[in-house]
């Protein structure tokens, strides 16, 4: 997905980053780019903030897709995908978003269209899932991130 790709490339880490050094190369580009050491600058100001928030953003995301918040999250997602019915499902540029009947909800990325086509005309699309989508796309949990969000 040329989202991953882009905040791979802008943090200049790789598909296999260990959390670890997200957070090194996360804070660094904070420390570089926080909109409070241009003060003196209203434009560098301006520009500082917005490639804060692009960190940060990019930050989280890599966070909700590398392997081992993957890891620690496979017992849950597992539950899930064999145990929830599927709730409703959307599709967006690629972005496949599912909720369950569980109250989760997952994206997968680079979804191509012809699976999501089959998926909405499949006799089971839980079935179909389980096959065809549940382990073979990158995925993060969106309920989470709401969670965090409401808590923060």
């Amino acid at each position: 997905m040329k989202k991953i790709v882009d905040y791979r490339k802008f943090l200049g880490v790789t598909e296999t980053a260990p959390l670890q050094e997200l957070k090194s190369v996360y804070r660094s580009l904070m420390k570089t780019w926080h909109p409070d050491k241009f003060n003196d600058d209203h434009e560098l100001k301006l520009d500082a903030e917005h490639k804060s928030k692009y960190i940060i953003e990019a930050y989280h995301f890599l966070v909700s897709i590398a392997p081992e918040t993957i890891a620690a999250s496979l017992p849950d997602y597992i539950t899930t995908t064999t145990t929830a019915a599927i709730l409703d499902f959307e599709f967006k540029q690629q972005t496949l978003t599912i909720q369950f009947t569980d109250g989760n909800t997952y994206e997968y990325f680079d979804v191509p269209k012809a699976v999501y086509v089959k998926l909405v005309n499949a006799d089971s699309p839980g079935r179909f899932a389980r096959r065809h989508i549940y382990n073979e796309f990158v995925y993060r949990s969106t309920s989470r991130l709401a969670a965090s969000e409401q808590a923060g």
